[in-house]
């Protein structure tokens, strides 16, 4: 049989910016080489479009719509974080300000309350589940996800971690406080918030789960996400993103347990954050498979 014949590209690559040209690659395989000098792979971003969407790592130049000879643009995309790293700031940052204010460290409330514990069983509750929830976090990030791509922009972490810092910091110091009121239908409330809570965190762990088993091992593959056994993942049949369903629910059950201002506040705000990112991830899913389910809203079942 004949021997398939070799096919070699020649590759300009131009500065996406100001289009001079950085370099020449002659004879270039199937694969496109990280080819800068001075920038590591995860801060390079190479496009067929000076304002394209970056080529994937396991694009193949002989599938992509270009010629023998090819041009290509390149973007540095800054310094770059690993995703682990940033979730683990994030996360860590919230459960231990959270402390600091359950506490009463001195320099937040007036000296006579340093160190002192409220006399409301609830405060005491609160913290427990609002600690509960970012050690699991933690666990989740070192030991559960997967993540599709390895770092983000350095950038990132300083708007991250101030949303989720400071709102830590804001739910703490009302929750904390030496006047703060517990809820307004005491334990009914209280006891119902918390079941809501606990449900909601057993429930979006495992879609967790359920999420990390689509994908191996070292690997980028994308697949439609369907029902287990497990009843918690049931819900894949009318969402495509329940994980922040759960994620949704679990803050509602606590801004119901706490019954405070800020907690709401950061409650609604994340809400329009994972509302952004569950249409977005629905989007793809829909480009993506043709056979993906029609039923499936991106967040809230038949409404959003």
């Amino acid at each position: 049989t004949a021997r398939k014949a070799v096919v070699f590209f020649e590759v300009e690559i131009l500065d996406a910016k100001t289009k001079d040209k950085l370099c020449f690659l002659d004879k270039v395989g199937k694969i496109l080489p990280s080819f800068s000098l001075y920038w590591y792979p995860a801060r390079q971003s190479i496009r067929l479009d000076p304002k394209g969407k970056s080529l994937k790592d396991e694009d193949v130049l002989q599938h992509l719509p270009v010629g023998t000879t090819a041009t290509f643009y390149f973007r540095d995309l800054g310094a770059q974080i690993s995703w682990v790293t940033v979730f683990l700031t994030e996360y860590a940052g919230p459960l231990l300000i959270y402390l600091m204010f359950y506490f009463r460290v001195p320099f937040i409330y007036v000296p006579k309350y340093d160190f002192t514990t409220s006399k409301h069983w609830v405060v005491h509750l609160a913290c427990m589940c609002h600690s509960f929830h970012y050690v699991k976090r933690l666990l989740e990030t070192l030991f559960v996800h997967r993540f599709s791509h390895g770092t983000m922009p350095l950038r990132n972490i300083f708007k991250n971690c101030t949303y989720y810092w400071g709102f830590a910091a804001w739910m703490a110091y009302y929750i904390n406080h030496p006047l703060y009121t517990p809820p307004t239908y005491g334990e009914q409330q209280i006891r119902l918030a918390l079941t809501v809570f606990l449900f909601c965190q057993i429930g979006n762990f495992s879609i967790h789960i359920a999420l990390r088993n689509l994908r191996p091992p070292g690997s980028k593959t994308r697949k439609i996400p369907y029902p287990t056994k497990n009843p918690f993942t049931w819900i894949f049949l009318l969402v495509s993103c329940p994980n922040y369903t759960y994620e949704l629910g679990s803050w509602l059950g606590f801004t119901l347990m706490t019954q405070c201002l800020p907690v709401a506040a950061f409650t609604l705000v994340g809400f329009i954050q994972m509302t952004v990112w569950a249409k977005g991830k629905h989007r793809s899913y829909l480009k993506e498979f043709r056979d993906y389910p029609t039923l499936r809203s991106p967040i809230l079942p038949f409404i959003l």
